[in-house]
């Protein structure tokens, strides 16, 4: 919920109901938006009646509580907790009005058009191609402060290992979806340790980005180190990980036969259904 959106909604069924729509009403609603921004838009707060009427310049209090009621009643405020007397708060909320979907602002736009030279048309279209694209505008940047709360074009440059092309890699990396920026966030760390083999280099960050490698299954890695001298197995998904061929057992010798110092030594014994040297 924003400013721009709940102004939009209220024009839409302005145009809609002019029948409805009095100076009052504009006062109150835009009041209401600019007291719920104030207070960091709160779902429910408190709406004092001497301090909306002074502000608007109401000076009937059964005029001012009108105006409220039809505010209710057309959709755009729904009553919390409604005041006692003049002198007391309401609690309201302001509601997203969804009911003016045919864009009625925007229609009668095109109409007026139509009545006026071409000149002034384009005049008008452009007006409205420039409220699009302030929307549009208003939903990247909505979109960027939601990755930025998640995991930031920073905090991914900063660990991805190859930098380069980084204002078209910023550039693609806030068009991507929330669902797979977590999926970055999620898989990253795995990624960039990930080395196949002893020469890989990762890709370009951009070449990440556009073949969603956040998506790669890793293999696991198969990578003998040694102790002491001797082979250890490195292989989380094998059984005897992280130990020598003299410190397994038998059965975990089986499968691990290419660490042995001496596999050709080894023999299977039929009779006793174990290997030997």
């Amino acid at each position: 919920m924003n400013g721009y959106d709940l102004s939009r909604m209220f024009w839409d069924f302005s145009f809609n109901n002019p029948e409805l729509i009095k100076p009052n009403h504009c006062a109150v609603y835009f009041f209401a938006i600019e007291h719920c921004n104030r207070l960091g838009w709160k779902d429910k707060f408190g709406f004092p009646t001497t301090m909306v009427m002074e502000a608007v310049g109401i000076k009937s209090y059964n005029t001012y509580k009108g105006t409220l009621d039809d505010l209710v009643k057309f959709g755009f405020i729904k009553m919390v907790e409604t005041a006692k007397n003049q002198w007391s708060a309401n609690i309201i909320e302001l509601s997203k009005y969804d009911k003016a979907l045919d864009k009625a602002l925007d229609k009668a736009l095109i109409k007026h058009d139509t009545k006026h030279t071409i000149k002034q048309g384009e005049s008008t279209q452009q007006s409205i191609d420039s409220i699009d694209k302030q929307r549009t505008k208003n939903k990247e940047q909505r979109n960027k402060e939601t990755i930025d709360s998640l995991f930031s074009f920073s905090d991914f440059w900063e660990l991805y290992p190859n930098k380069v092309s980084k204002s078209k890699c910023q550039e693609k990396y806030y068009k991507l979806s929330v669902k797979d920026i977590q999926k970055i966030k999620d898989t990253l760390n795995d990624f960039v340790k990930h080395k196949p083999f002893e020469s890989y280099s990762h890709p370009n960050p951009e070449t990440y980005m556009n073949k969603k490698r956040w998506d790669d299954e890793l293999t696991p890695q198969k990578v003998n180190d040694t102790k002491n001298g001797a082979k250890v197995q490195t292989d989380k998904n094998k059984i005897g990980y992280g130990k020598t061929w003299d410190e397994m057992t038998m059965e975990e010798r089986k499968v691990n036969k290419s660490i042995a110092t001496s596999p050709q030594l080894i023999q299977f014994n039929t009779e006793t259904g174990a290997y030997e040297w």
